[in-house]
């Protein structure tokens, strides 16, 4: 009897034991925030990451303008001083040595010093400050090219040194603000346009 008696305490014991168990598990299933944390993840993740990469961009687009506004310099100061002139140099010439200044951020493409697709020079002298141009070329809502020439002034010439580089803008959330090229019939707007300017008269090189 007593065997039996603890035999079936025992067992009692047992299923209070599993009942207990099984308690903790259901417990323990109803405060599991795993999976809700998950959902929280996958519906957060794609606007949180959409604003990271349209900050980076954002920074990098305007870190390039400053690159793009030093190399203008840097050519025009070339010009300025009779190291670049139209008897040693070609326009392929000064496209290819204006896009090794830029090449750290800002790369142009195999062809793009003989046919232009990213990046506009336009290298004019002129008889006066004031026929200098102070407007952005546009036609239509794009970039206007087709005044533009390579034809850097001889000594104590007023030359004008303007360079127009396209951007790409990829991320969507920040286009619509920062680009500028908008050309007519185009749903989506396309480039953030880079521009630098240089004026100045040339030495008695």
């Amino acid at each position: 009897m007593l065997n039996n008696h603890d035999g079936i305490a025992t067992a009692g014991q047992a299923d209070g034991s599993r009942h207990k168990r099984n308690g903790g598990l259901l417990r323990r299933l109803f405060r599991d925030k795993t999976g809700t944390s998950s959902i929280e993840f996958a519906v957060l993740a794609l606007p949180f990451m959409m604003v990271i990469f349209a900050s980076l961009e954002t920074f990098t687009a305007f870190t390039a303008e400053q690159l793009f506004a030093n190399a203008t310099d840097t050519m025009a100061r070339k010009v300025r001083t009779g190291a670049i002139n139209a008897t040693n140099t070609t326009k392929e010439q000064f496209r290819t040595e204006f896009c090794a200044e830029i090449s750290i951020i800002m790369t142009c493409s195999a062809t793009e010093a003989k046919t232009e697709s990213k990046l506009f020079i336009d290298v004019r002298s002129f008889a006066d400050f004031s026929q200098i141009p102070d407007a952005l070329p546009r036609k239509n809502g794009d970039l206007d090219t087709n005044g533009f020439q390579f034809a850097p002034g001889g000594p104590t010439t007023i030359t004008i040194v303007r360079a127009y580089y396209r951007w790409e803008v990829v991320t969507d959330l920040v286009r619509p603000y920062i680009t500028n090229l908008r050309p007519a019939g185009s749903s989506m707007p396309n480039d953030y346009l880079i521009v630098a300017t240089a004026a100045f008269r040339t030495e008695n090189y």
